[in-house]
C-alpha cells in the first residue's frame, strides 16, 4: 500500500504544476490584449479627432486719454509766495518827559486805536504853566513894542516941529532900531509860546492813522523820558508782501512802469492787479491788491528779484473773512499780460521739453511746440498745434510716430473689457 501511494503522488504532482503555469499564461495574454485594444482605440480616437479651429486674435491698440485743445486769449498769471508785513511799522516814543497819568484801554497787544485818538497822557501841568509863562512873555514884549512905537511917533512930531521939511540924519532920532529890537523880542516870545504849546500838545500821545498795537511797555504812574520806547504799532490801512520772482517772470507784467521814466513825485497812473490767497482760520481766503514796486536790487544768493505787493484794508472783516495779519505766509497771483491765440497744454502732456502726442483719426503723431511760457500746471504754446487738436494726456510705455491708438475723452469712465493695452503687430493664437 505504501508503495502504491508513493507511485500515485509522484504522478499527481506534475499535473498540479502544469495547471498553475497555464493560468498565468492566460492572464498575461489577456493583459496584452487589453493593452493592444487600448492602443488601437487611442489611435482611432486620434485619427478621428477634428483639428481645432484657428482664430485670429483681435488686435488691441493702446488706449489713450485725450483732451481737445482750443486756441484763445489767455491771461498770464505770475505765481509767487511771501510773508505779510506791515506797510507802516512805528515805535511809540514820547517827545517829552513826565509821569503817565492816563492810558487808553486799547493800548495793549492786539488793541485797535483810531487815528488821532489818545494812547496815553503824560502829566501836562508843568507844560501848562510853561505855556502861561510864554503867554506873559509875549504880552510883555507886545507892551514894550507898543511903547517904543508911541515914543517913536512923539519923536517924529518933535523933529518935524524943529526941522520942518527935513529928514533926520540918524535913524536913532526916530527910534527905528529900538522898534526893530522890540519887534524881534516879541517874535522870540511868540516862538517860545509856540514851543510851550507844542510841548503841552505832546503830552498827549497819538498817531495820525488807525493802528494795531503789537506790544506795549508802560504802566500807569510810570515816569517816562524822551526817547524811551513805550510800544510798537502797525498801521492797518495796508499791508505788504515781498514776493521773490525769477527775472524772466518780470517780462510778463509792468513791474517797473511809472517808476523811472516819470517824475518820482507823481503817483503811478497804472497798477498791476494781484490777488493774495491764504489758508487761514480753517478756510481759504483771498484779498485784492496791486504791485506797488520792486525792491530795486537782485538777491546776491538766489539771483531773484523781489516785487512788493500792497493789500489795502487787510483788517476789513465785513465779508466774513479774518484779518490779514502780519507774519502770515501767503500765495500771490499777479495778473500779467495776455497771450493772443495761445493754447494751454497740460504740463503732464509735455515730453522731452517741448514735444506733445497728438491723435488724428486714431493715429498718433509727435509734434514740437513753440512754448512762450510755462507754469506749474500748463505750458502756453503760440505755434506747433492747431485749434481743436486732440492731445494725449495719459502715459504710454512705447511711442512710435504713426502708431494706431484707441482714444477716450478725459473724464470718461473706462470699460473693464477694453482697459488693456494690445500689441501693435497682429498675431494668431491656437485655442
Amino acid at each position: 500500500m505504501a508503495k502504491r501511494e508513493m507511485i500515485r503522488n509522484r504522478f499527481a504532482k506534475p499535473c498540479y504544476t502544469v495547471g498553475r503555469e497555464g493560468r498565468g499564461l492566460f492572464q498575461a495574454s489577456l493583459a496584452l490584449v487589453i493593452v493592444i485594444v487600448g492602443i488601437l482605440m487611442a489611435v482611432v480616437f486620434i485619427k478621428l479627432r477634428k483639428p481645432p479651429a484657428r482664430r485670429e486674435q483681435k488686435v488691441l491698440a493702446p488706449l489713450v486719454t485725450v483732451r481737445q485743445l482750443k486756441a484763445q486769449d489767455i491771461q498770464m498769471v505770475i505765481r509767487g509766495y511771501g510773508t505779510i508785513s506791515p506797510k507802516v511799522d512805528v515805535e511809540i516814543i514820547p517827545e517829552v518827559a513826565g509821569k503817565v497819568v492816563s492810558i487808553n484801554p486799547e493800548f495793549k497787544a492786539g488793541g485797535f486805536i483810531p487815528a488821532n485818538e489818545q494812547m496815553l497822557q503824560i502829566d501836562p501841568r508843568d507844560y501848562e504853566l510853561t505855556v502861561e509863562q510864554a503867554k506873559a512873555a509875549v504880552a510883555d514884549a507886545q507892551v514894550k513894542l507898543d511903547t517904543e512905537v508911541a515914543e517913536a511917533e512923539v519923536a517924529r512930531r518933535e523933529w518935524q516941529q524943529l526941522h520942518p521939511n527935513a529928514e533926520p540924519a540918524s535913524p536913532l532920532v526916530l527910534r527905528e532900531p529900538q522898534i526893530r529890537q522890540k519887534q524881534a523880542t516879541l517874535e522870540s516870545a511868540k516862538a517860545q509860546h509856540a514851543i510851550a504849546e507844542l510841548r503841552l500838545e505832546r503830552t498827549n500821545l497819538s498817531l495820525p492813522f488807525d493802528v494795531l498795537i503789537v506790544s506795549e511797555k508802560v504802566d500807569l504812574g510810570q515816569y517816562v523820558v524822551v526817547g524811551q520806547p513805550l510800544g510798537v504799532a502797525y498801521g492797518i490801512e495796508a499791508v505788504e508782501v515781498e514776493v521773490p520772482l525769477e527775472d524772466e517772470e518780470l517780462a510778463w507784467f509792468d513791474a517797473f512802469e511809472n517808476r523811472v521814466l516819470q517824475d518820482s513825485s507823481e503817483p503811478p497812473t497804472k497798477k498791476t492787479p494781484a490777488t493774495v490767497r491764504v489758508d487761514f482760520a480753517g478756510a481759504e481766503h483771498s484779498w485784492a491788491g496791486h504791485v506797488a514796486r520792486t525792491t530795486g536790487q537782485v538777491d546776491r544768493t538766489s539771483r531773484m528779484v523781489s516785487v512788493v505787493v500792497e493789500v489795502p484794508k487787510p483788517f476789513d472783516t465785513s465779508g466774513g473773512k479774518p484779518p490779514l495779519l502780519p507774519g502770515v505766509f501767503v500765495e500771490v497771483l499777479i495778473e500779467g499780460k495776455v497771450l493772443k491765440s495761445a493754447v494751454a497744454v497740460p504740463r503732464d502732456a509735455i515730453h522731452s521739453a517741448n514735444k506733445v502726442w497728438l491723435v488724428n483719426d486714431d493715429v498718433l503723431h509727435i509734434e514740437a511746440l513753440e512754448i512762450a511760457r510755462a507754469d506749474k500746471d500748463f505750458a502756453y504754446a503760440m505755434s506747433g498745434i492747431d485749434d481743436g487738436a486732440m492731445i494725449v494726456v495719459s502715459s504710454l510705455d512705447t511711442v512710435v510716430e504713426g502708431m494706431k491708438v484707441r482714444t477716450q475723452a478725459e473724464g470718461q469712465p473706462k470699460n473693464d473689457d477694453t482697459h488693456q493695452r494690445g500689441e501693435v503687430a497682429s498675431r494668431s493664437e491656437t485655442d
